[in-house]
């Protein structure tokens, strides 16, 4: 694991440099889920696989830019799932983007996840890694990452970032937000998920919700490279996550580009949740 952390480490100084080249035009093809990739996700996803092809211990590889798994290790142990650059349609306009990774044991499935990490590019290069007990936050300065602290979600937060298109919410989960608003909480949405949801660890709670719409009904966020990775490190910061009645954890993944509706935060936003879907 040390081996794979280093890897996460050098992948997101060199990520970085990718980033501040400039170049966020698209390219001439599209992702395994029909987006049109950006050139900044082709040369990032160029680097991590470069990077994990280098370490024995990494059996298999599979990017969210990709639609089929890749060994690269026959006799390795761990399996990486990553989203190179997450949010990368936001570059252009100098807003905060990142990567995130899940790594598994066995099969890719939540219940496998053993640890996870992603990477903040903005002001500030940050990056959060989870080995299943703590979630660890530590900070690029002078090339070399800082271990800044460990980070734990308070019992209840001030903030929400509230994802989908909202004429598609169905009328249960736009009255919770509408109250949510009524009680005072305050609306934090960039529209890049890796930002949005630092946000809320950092500050010590909230939630953040991407939930099934009329519109997509298993959500938009995919289950091994976006939901189980956040899902894990929410839980060791002492939070929770969940598709609105179960742990996102044990949700069945039946093809590596599943999604699922998602809401992460701290216990007592999570405890509303469950309450307004549990009926539903």
């Amino acid at each position: 694991m040390t081996e794979i952390f280093e890897a996460i480490k050098e992948s997101a100084k060199r990520i970085k440099a990718i980033i501040e080249m400039g170049d966020s035009s698209k390219s001439d093809s599209s992702n395994s889920t029909g987006d049109t990739q950006l050139k900044l996700d082709i040369a990032s996803d160029i680097v991590i696989e470069e990077i994990f092809g280098k370490i024995p211990s990494v059996k298999q590889i599979v990017s969210e830019e990709k639609d089929e798994i890749f060994t690269i290790h026959e006799d390795g142990k761990y399996l990486i799932a990553y989203d190179p650059l997450d949010g990368s349609s936001l570059v252009d306009v100098n807003l905060s983007v990142g990567t995130i990774y899940g790594i598994y044991e066995n099969d890719f499935s939540g219940k496998n996840l053993i640890a996870s990490a992603y990477i903040v590019y903005g002001p500030n290069v940050d990056l959060v890694f989870c080995d299943g007990k703590t979630s660890k936050l530590y900070r690029l300065r002078n090339n070399h990452f800082v271990f800044l602290k460990d980070l734990k979600l308070n019992d209840t937060g001030p903030y929400v970032a509230t994802g989908s298109t909202q004429n598609c919410w169905h009328s249960h989960h736009k009255q919770m937000v509408d109250e949510m608003f009524a009680d005072g909480y305050k609306l934090r949405y960039s529209g890049g998920m890796v930002p949005d949801l630092h946000q809320i660890l950092v500050k010590g709670g909230g939630l953040f919700s991407y939930p099934g719409a009329s519109d997509k009904p298993k959500g938009k966020l995919r289950q091994l490279f976006e939901v189980f990775p956040f899902a894990l490190v929410f839980e060791c910061a002492g939070g929770g996550a969940i598709d609105g009645k179960d742990r996102v954890l044990e949700i069945p993944t039946e093809h590596i580009h599943d999604t699922s509706p998602c809401f992460f935060g701290s216990n007592h936003e999570i405890s509303k949740v469950k309450k307004v879907y549990e009926n539903i």
